[in-house]
């Protein structure tokens, strides 16, 4: 009987959310955008590989089996293929980008650019092919191709807190929820980001580039949290999160170390960490009894200002993303 009021409270709590507490109704459902890039149609029509039956390791075999001439053939003529296949040779993917966004994103050299849905984006800021430490920021909700500047400014951050010694990705590739509605509650597009970003880290890895340290926001969190067990990463910090599906850091069966951040100020303190009838995203990875190393984060502004300058919490991220914390 005990157990049944604790279900029907943890019910009553989270449909309390969703109905408005904490801001929690605001969002607009979204598609998550999958599959093969944009004009794969017309790649396949070339008599080329097909993109969804190859793993980024076939990938980069793929293209190391050509020549240079016909690479950059392949990057004009099928540019947001060349330009969002995992695996393909890093200077190739900027080049086929860099045609396809016309110089969109100052300031960075473009990864990925999908631009379907609402677009999403992978922007590089440092040198990624020889950087020793490389680290890659998983936004929560709200950002995509037209609105990644706050995602980028965090990348910017950590790399100018590295001394520009760390290589920094601003990964905005899966569609996040909009607003903090039900697409945030719960696990749905968090479940095909993790798809997305666990490829984007064997494409890394595929094409020789430093293992990852993977720093996750808000519903980011959850996204690094599903993909934790297949992810290629040294490092995952979560930092003004939800909860990442998982009671602790023993059920994520990950090898990486997993640290947490969360400020006084956050407003996600206010969201209860439970998980019923697939709302809510479980414990709160900064609660003790999860595990992860804790980040100091008392300084930090909000839900957005981990990054800000001369914080706590972004010295923790620059230390953690070069190696120098044990």
């Amino acid at each position: 009987m005990r157990r049944i009021s604790r279900t029907l409270i943890t019910a009553a709590v989270v449909a309390g959310v969703i109905a408005g507490t904490a801001g929690w109704a605001s969002g607009n459902s979204q598609e998550a955008v999958t599959g093969a890039p944009a004009g794969t149609a017309a790649w396949r029509a070339a008599g080329l590989p097909d993109p969804e039956r190859m793993d980024p390791a076939e990938v980069a075999r793929f293209f190391a089996g050509l020549s240079p001439v016909r690479q950059r053939e392949l990057a004009r003529r099928h540019p947001t293929v060349v330009g969002n296949l995992d695996g393909a040779p890093l200077e190739l993917r900027y080049e086929a980008n860099a045609r396809s966004t016309h110089g969109e994103f100052d300031g960075a050299r473009v990864l990925a650019h999908d631009p379907r849905g609402r677009g999403q984006v992978a922007l590089v800021y440092g040198d990624l092919a020889r950087a020793e430490h490389v680290a890659v920021i998983v936004p929560g909700s709200d950002v995509d191709a037209d609105r990644v500047r706050p995602l980028a400014d965090m990348a910017t951050e950590l790399r100018r807190a590295t001394g520009g010694r760390t290589a920094v990705v601003a990964w905005a590739g899966y569609t996040t929820p909009v607003g903090v509605g039900l697409d945030a509650a719960t696990g749905r597009l968090a479940e095909a980001g993790a798809d997305r970003l666990t490829r984007f880290t064997d494409g890394l890895a595929a094409v020789g580039a430093a293992e990852p340290s993977v720093f996750c926001h808000s519903y980011g969190s959850v996204v690094c949290g599903l993909a934790a067990h297949r992810l290629k990463a040294k490092d995952l910090v979560v930092f003004g999160s939800p909860g990442m599906r998982a009671e602790n850091v023993s059920e994520l069966g990950t090898s990486a170390r997993v640290w947490a951040a969360k400020d006084p100020t956050d407003w996600i303190d206010r969201v209860p960490n439970v998980e019923f009838a697939g709302l809510g995203h479980g414990a709160d990875p900064t609660d003790p009894a999860f595990g992860a190393r804790r980040i100091p984060a008392g300084d930090a502004a909000g839900h957005g200002g981990y990054f800000a300058p001369g914080t706590a919490s972004l010295r923790a991220f620059a230390a953690i993303a070069e190696g120098d914390v044990r």
